[in-house]
């Protein structure tokens, strides 16, 4: 039995022109910036995303915490919204590795200037923390790949720069925000400071990231990143499948959007199932197990036995993500598994 799986848009295999373009790179060491393939990644990704300069990195948890750290100092505040990536999924390494404290604000990972303004400390305070960053996660995973509001994000950043902070855009799916709202990246990068993209999630590199901003931020990212041991010597191996997914795999978005969008109208209808379909927005989807129905885990190990993979988030919240690797027809059944699954 072949496997659907929608744990996550991580999951993906690199296509035949990926692997082809991976093994022709040309290539140099990184450290003496002499890789080609990495330095035409990092100044594509840098003009795509209207910044000045770019560091590519091995991955997007890395990308957030060298924002956190070249843009606060030990015992900030960092002002974020409700469920973001860097609160619960990288294993506590802003407090860790930067000293900081985290704020959390909004609901569903939205959050206004307002809640920013409401949250935010002031510098020089003999007890509270100064605010000095605010993070902004677009798409937002767990709220469901919802669409980050421009509008907001403008906003947000100039309450936070008003208020002497910086403003750092976790745009690890900014590519599926572009596709779903029509707008560039650039436009949806240019309120903040620094900005990060993933190359695996959604382009299907099989590593990367890439962080942007100003060039003098940049080159302490270059050192942050050898201090947390992600400096890399023929990198342009990996940088290349970057590139190829730049070329090829960008245009493509719009089709797991649909795909989402086909599997979460027929959850919607499911027995027992809770999920708000205006959070279905790009190609990610949250969905809860109601009180009395099964729980996420049981929902999940019978879901595998029918041939489909998803992701428990919780005690009665699952995740399905669709990708590259999955098609209309492969949502179009698992969504019928999973509604037999469920309300069986």
């Amino acid at each position: 039995m072949d496997l659907i799986d929608l744990r996550s848009d991580t999951v993906t295999k690199p296509s035949p022109g990926m692997r082809r373009a991976m093994a022709e790179a040309e290539v140099g060491d990184d450290q003496y910036g002499e890789d080609p393939s990495v330095n035409r990644l990092q100044q594509r990704i840098a003009a795509m995303l209207g910044k000045e300069a770019a560091v590519f990195l091995a991955s997007g948890t890395m990308a957030n915490q060298i924002a956190v750290k070249i843009l606060t100092q030990h015992g900030d505040d960092v002002i974020i919204g409700d469920e973001a990536h860097l609160v619960g999924h990288e294993a506590g390494a802003a407090g860790a590795n930067s000293g900081v404290q985290f704020t959390v604000v909004g609901r569903g990972g939205l959050f206004t200037a307002a809640d920013f303004r409401a949250a935010a400390k002031p510098a020089g305070h003999f007890m509270f923390p100064a605010t000095t960053l605010v993070v902004v996660e677009n798409t937002h995973n767990r709220g469901g790949g919802v669409v980050f509001p421009q509008k907001d994000a403008i906003a947000i950043c100039e309450a936070a720069h008003a208020h002497g902070a910086r403003a750092y855009l976790d745009g690890a799916r900014l590519f599926n925000a572009a596709a779903a709202s029509g707008s560039t990246v650039a436009e949806l990068a240019a309120p903040f400071d620094v900005v990060s993209v993933a190359l695996s999630k959604g382009l299907g590199c099989p590593v990367g990231s890439v962080i942007a901003g100003a060039k003098s931020d940049m080159a302490r990212a270059l050192r942050v990143r050898r201090m947390f041991g992600g400096a890399m010597r023929q990198a342009g191996i990996l940088a290349a499948a970057g590139l190829y997914a730049l070329d090829h795999n960008l245009s493509r978005l719009e089709e797991d959007h649909a795909n989402a969008r086909t599997l979460a109208e027929r959850l919607a209808g499911a027995k027992g199932v809770s999920l708000d379909l205006k959070t279905v927005q790009s190609n990610i989807i949250i969905f809860r197990m109601d009180e009395g129905a099964p729980d996420a885990a049981t929902i999940a190990a019978k879901a595998k036995q029918a041939g489909v993979l998803l992701s428990v988030f919780a005690a009665r919240t699952l995740r399905a993500v669709a990708h590259l690797d999955v098609s209309a027809d492969d949502c179009r059944r698992a969504a019928d598994v999973l509604a037999r699954v469920i309300e069986a």
